[in-house]
């Protein structure tokens, strides 16, 4: 027999946890968690625990796919490749459009963004990243001058006050909640602020229960307070900041009593959270997607932002504004350039300097100049005849955007739709060409916590079936299309080609990432990695205050649609399920999804637990079961966006951020009524 075990990272949420492979005569037997490496330290999740079990599953793609006569039907690669090719060398650059994804890794993300610009010659490239965490790329490199967490997972039981807000942490990221709580076992305060009854309830000092939407009230709030007791920190105001006296002038405006009226949180808790959190030796704000998913996110990005510097809380150990990013490599797939209007490292596509650069890189000339499409604009684009053809990678938008039915208009009007993917996802069944891609246990490739840490994972079988890697199959498909500028031997050497033009990764290569990998910024080979940012001056010099009005969620509840609708995770399943719910353990704990809804709504309505229930919007409908919960408040209602059956993205409004062009998945309005049979309604 040979036995081996092969060091890999996890691939579900941000944390990066590790593991080891376990691999008998060539196949996948378990998973063995590392205790040497410092964020797990041989601990996992119950996902992790699982995470090889979907490797193997038998509706995994084994062979290209080509439709025909209107079906789906077993190809080869190259006459599924030279389809491809073909139809997208039939449209003009500004017609066609692809989707990196937050699941590959960074080698395959550079590549993606390298195929679009320097083959089909668009910037029409993004990814999942702008359904979660634009606004953290936006707001944070406004105030700081990099949209990264600005701290590390392992330090964060040196917390001694910890804010956490929009961020079920011990569902969504489990370790790092691991840490937090060693943090609050050694004398930690912990203010939650979130409209749910969470886990971190149980273990709050404080919970806040804010209205949906009002955060940047909220935190207004806590800034007036902080400033009218004199409890900022001024030194840190004078020497690290600028354009401080614009915000004290607005947080004026935003007294405790006012701030109530607003957010429905009492004007005592909001006091109290303040003083709490101003006057912690050492404070840290932990936030995700409850505060990122809205037309407001880059505004309550840069309000933590504000937050954090009046009281002096940013570049010291167990402090910082630590956005927690959802997926295992969504911090990766924004450093490598899967993004219209920057390349990998973040350099503006609108730089000549940047362009000439890459262009010599890349030996060719007129690069296009102007930012690419978002998602949300390639799919409206779609819709209106503009985008005609779209290659998607590793992406599910048929459950994960806004407004599926529209998602599925713009998909339908498209003259050519390609995916790549390891299942045949909901997506996929719309293409006109599927291509087998592996999972992370089958290739070599690095992926990027969301502390910013380049992590090494090692191919441990052999591809199933036909499939291919992601990096190999835009390999081909670019020599297909003409291109000579993708000929690698390895994933290793598309990570020396990036570190060469991206200065935060310059450092960064295959024989330097051992157990703990790396944390950007890295600029050179003998540089350690950088745990924390911003620790003697900021990123874009100094720190920038911005004066942040409170603006309410595009859409609010009225007589016709009288609850606030609000969308997130649960522990047991992960995004659109993909993955998790080719688990058994994971399906029997969460089998579909369901509506959390108020004791009191729920006997007004005639609903009871377990009940069929029609839940709408102004943009679809779905018929689910109703859970009868405290966790949620009077005229509030929940649902989790994993199950494409009940899909809370029926529901969500498309609505989008302005600046970070993100829609706002976490308030809409809704109605809910009692279901008059058991037949689905979307």
């Amino acid at each position: 027999m040979n036995y081996s075990n092969v060091p890999s990272i996890c691939p579900y949420c941000g944390c990066g946890c590790s593991f080891f492979l376990q691999v008998l005569d060539g196949e996948l037997v378990g998973i063995l968690p590392n205790k040497s490496q410092e964020i797990s330290k041989g601990q996992l999740c119950i996902k992790g625990w699982h995470a090889n079990d979907f490797i193997t599953h038998k509706e995994r793609l084994a062979k290209p796919l080509v439709r025909k006569n209107g079906e789906l039907v077993e190809s080869t690669w190259d006459e599924a490749l030279s389809i491809i090719a073909s139809k997208l060398k039939e449209h003009a650059p500004d017609s066609v459009a692809t989707l990196s994804s937050a699941k590959v890794s960074n080698e395959e993300n550079y590549l993606m963004q390298k195929f679009t610009r320097l083959v089909l010659r668009t910037n029409n490239v993004d990814h999942c990243a702008r359904l979660c965490h634009a606004s953290t790329v936006v707001g944070l490199n406004k105030s700081f001058g990099s949209g990264a967490m600005t701290n590390s997972i392992p330090e964060l039981e040196n917390c001694k006050c910890m804010f956490v807000i929009g961020s079920n942490t011990t569902e969504q990221h489990p370790m790092i909640a691991h840490y937090m709580m060693m943090a609050k076992e050694k004398g930690a305060k912990l203010i939650l602020a979130d409209p749910r009854s969470i886990p971190w309830s149980h273990f709050s000092d404080i919970h806040m229960r804010q209205r949906p939407g009002t955060d940047v009230a909220l935190l207004n709030g806590m800034m007036n307070v902080i400033i009218s007791e004199g409890i900022e920190d001024k030194k840190f105001i004078e020497e690290r900041t600028e354009d401080y006296d614009a915000l004290k002038e607005m947080v004026g405006k935003y007294p405790p009593d006012q701030v109530e009226k607003i957010t429905g949180i009492p004007k005592e808790q909001i006091i109290e959270a303040a003083r709490m959190y101003a006057k912690s030796e050492v404070a840290a704000i932990f936030y995700s997607m409850g505060i990122t998913q809205h037309t407001t996110g880059v505004d309550n990005v840069v309000s933590c932002a504000n937050l954090a510097m009046i009281t002096g809380n940013i570049g010291k150990v167990g402090a910082g504004v630590n956005a927690l990013r959802g997926q295992n490599n969504v911090q990766g797939s924004c450093d490598c350039g899967a993004l219209p209007n920057v390349y990998s490292g973040y350099q503006a596509v609108t730089d000549e300097a940047n362009r000439k650069k890459f262009e010599d890189a890349w030996h060719t000339t007129g690069l296009p100049a102007n930012p690419g499409l978002t998602v949300t604009e390639i799919l409206g684009s779609a819709a209106k005849g503009g985008i005609k053809a779209l290659y998607i990678m590793g992406e599910n938008p048929m459950v994960s955007d806004p407004d599926i039915k529209h998602v599925k208009e713009s998909l339908e009007k498209l003259d050519f739709l390609a995916v790549q993917d390891i299942f045949l996802t909901e997506t996929a069944r719309l293409a006109h060409v599927v291509l087998p891609a592996v999972t992370f246990a089958e290739k070599d490739g690095t992926y990027t916590t969301t502390d910013r840490r380049v992590q090494l994972a090692r191919k441990a079988i052999e591809p199933i079936g036909e499939s291919k890697p992601d990096w190999e199959i835009i390999s081909l498909l670019a020599k297909k299309m003409g291109s000579n500028e993708f000929n690698y031997g390895s994933p290793a050497d598309i990570m020396d080609e990036m570190a060469r033009i991206t200065p935060i990764y310059g450092g960064i290569s295959y024989d330097r990432l051992k157990v703990n990998g790396l944390q950007w910024p890295c600029p050179t080979k003998e540089h350690p990695g950088t745990p924390i940012l911003h620790k003697e001056k900021f990123s874009r010099g100094k720190g920038k205050f911005w004066a942040i009005e409170f603006k309410e969620p595009a859409e609010l509840p009225d007589a016709e649609y009288p609850f606030i609708l609000t969308t997130g995770r649960t522990i047991f399943h992960y995004h659109t399920g993909t993955m998790s719910r080719r688990v058994d353990i994971l399906n029997k704990e969460v089998p579909t999804g369901y509506l959390e809804i108020n004791p009191a709504d729920a006997a007004r309505l005639g609903i009871s637990e377990g009940s069929k229930v029609v839940v709408s919007t102004r943009r679809g409908e779905i018929e689910i079961d109703a859970k009868v919960t405290e966790r949620v408040k009077e005229g509030v209602v929940f649902v989790p966006f994993h199950f494409a059956e009940c899909a809370a993205n029926m529901l969500t409004n498309t609505a989008i951020d302005p600046q970070a062009k993100i829609p706002e998945f976490k308030a809409c309005a809704c109605k809910v009524v009692k279901a008059n049979s058991g037949s689905c309604c979307q």
